[in-house]
Parts: C-alpha cells; structure tokens; sequence
C-alpha cells in the first residue's frame, strides 16, 4: 500500500508538467487504464514491468516509490544501484535499503503523507533485516479490533465503469474480527479485508447506491457462486458471479430489471469477493 502511494503521489505531482495521464501509462504499459488505477490504489500490488514503465513515464527513478521493486530490477538485468536511473552519480554505493530510502524521501518524498513515509521506510527496514509494523493491522487497545483500510475506489453495480478519485464520506473502519465472524462472515486473516464503495443501482436491493462493502482481497478467484468485485472489459463490477460450465459465468444483477450476462471465465479478473453490505439504513 505504501509504494502503490507513493508512486500515485509522484504521478499526482508529475503529470501536468508532463502532461501524463492514466490512459497515456496504460498504453505505454499496454493494460487498461483501469488496470493502471488498480495498482494507484492498491488493490493489486505493483510489479517490476509496470514500476520499470511508470518510472519512465514520470521520469522517476523506480526507487522513488519501490525500493523493492528497484532491487528486483537491478538484479534481474545486473545493473548498479539505481541512481544511474536517475543521472546522478552513484555517492554512496554501500548505503543501505532504509539509507536510500531516506535519500529518497528527501529528495522526492515532499508530498507524501507522513503515514505513506513511516511505511515504505518500515518496507525498506525490512529488507535490512529488521520487521515491517503495520499498526492499523495490529489488534487495538480494547477487545480484538483492527483497522481495515478503506479503498478511495467504487465498483459499478451497473454498467461498469473505471475507477477514479472521488470524495468519500467513509473513511479506515475499526472493527472486532471475532465480532464479525460471530455475524457470520468468514475470512482466514483480518488484513486480507479492505473496504470499498459500491456505485449504481443494479444489486438493490442487496447493495445500494454508495453502500460500503467489506471484502476479502485474497479471493482472486471463482470460488463458489456469490458476489464478487471483478475486472471485465476493462472496467470495474460488483456483481453476483454464478458457473455455468464450459468456461462461461452468469453476471447476475438482483435488481430485475437489469438482466443475466453471460461472460467468459478466461476474460474475468476477480479482485477480490463480497462479504458483507456496511450500510446505514434510516429510522
């Protein structure tokens, strides 16, 4: 979560001067631009191809945001470490990952927020050996609660459409994991539940328009028939998700008056599966 951060804040910072845009990475990377969102905000995690084309893109060394990534790359074409990337010269060939890391906040990390900062520094220790803390995962002071981040990202329950920012009144939910498996909702580990905003009127009444949804971001795969956050045709869906064989899934909308689809199964990239509706409803 912190590199996706910090590599949506460079591009954030960099894109009127470079007059860049989600669709003009898109192409360069050859995805869809809905793809390159999925990674500005975290729901899949950034990897060496699409690090190697945004760095090139906002003409920002791939350690600016993914000390990581910029260690992987290094090592898989065997170059020095990656102030040559940027064109300065190499002064401290022995520093460490934390050491460049901190060159590198102060350098480019002006923007970020201290959180973003505390944790690709943590990342960056960790790689040294020591242990990343991750304090929103960790149990808080009363009973068993956690926090579970909320995703600045809507899913379409209707036509589909591709995420973008948009203000948000819900904001990271603190809740009790023994409280919500006592509800039912079944989950192997707390940090694999995010939140998200669901956008339309096609699964009322089950979801309605802005209702946020708790979901399980390790399910990225058909599981069972059930409601899903998914990828299709390059646009982002909360739908119910039934198999009908032969490589095809019904796309299924409780409101009746959207009809079934049939989509491919080879053409459907599951994010992740709906577990709970988080709504308010008035009294």
């Amino acid at each position: 979560m912190a590199e996706c951060e910090a590599a949506h804040t460079l591009f954030l910072s960099k894109k009127n001067e470079l007059k860049l845009s989600q669709k003009k990475i898109a192409d360069a990377a050859g995805m869809t631009p809905a793809a390159v969102n999925l990674y500005f905000k975290g729901i899949n995690p950034l990897n060496a191809q699409f690090a190697a084309v945004l760095a090139r893109m906002i003409q920002e060394p791939v350690e600016a945001f993914s000390p990581r990534l910029a260690e992987e790359i290094r090592n898989l074409v065997g170059v020095p470490p990656t102030k040559a990337e940027a064109g300065e010269p190499n002064t401290n060939p022995g520093a460490s990952a934390a050491e460049i890391v901190r060159e590198m906040l102060g350098r480019s990390g002006k923007n970020l927020s201290e959180d973003a900062r505390r944790r690709l520094l943590a990342v960056a220790e960790a790689d040294d050996g020591g242990a990343i803390e991750v304090d929103y995962y960790r149990p808080g002071v009363v009973g068993d609660e956690v926090w579970i981040a909320h995703y600045d990202v809507r899913a379409a329950m209707g036509g589909g459409q591709i995420p973008h920012d948009y203000p948000e009144m819900l904001q990271d939910v603190r809740v009790s994991p023994q409280h919500l498996r006592e509800m039912g909702v079944e989950f192997k580990e707390h940090f694999h539940l995010k939140m998200v905003t669901g956008w339309g009127q096609s699964m009322a009444p089950t979801i309605k328009h802005r209702d946020p949804l708790l979901v399980d971001i390790s399910i990225r795969e058909f599981v069972g028939d059930g409601i899903y956050m998914f990828s299709w045709e390059g646009h982002l869906y909360i739908k119910r998700l039934q198999w009908i064989g032969e490589g095809q899934i019904n796309m299924i909308s409780d409101n009746a008056r959207h009809p079934p689809q049939t989509i491919r199964a080879d053409e459907t990239y599951i994010q992740a599966r709906v577990l709970l509706v988080w709504n308010a409803q008035l009294v």
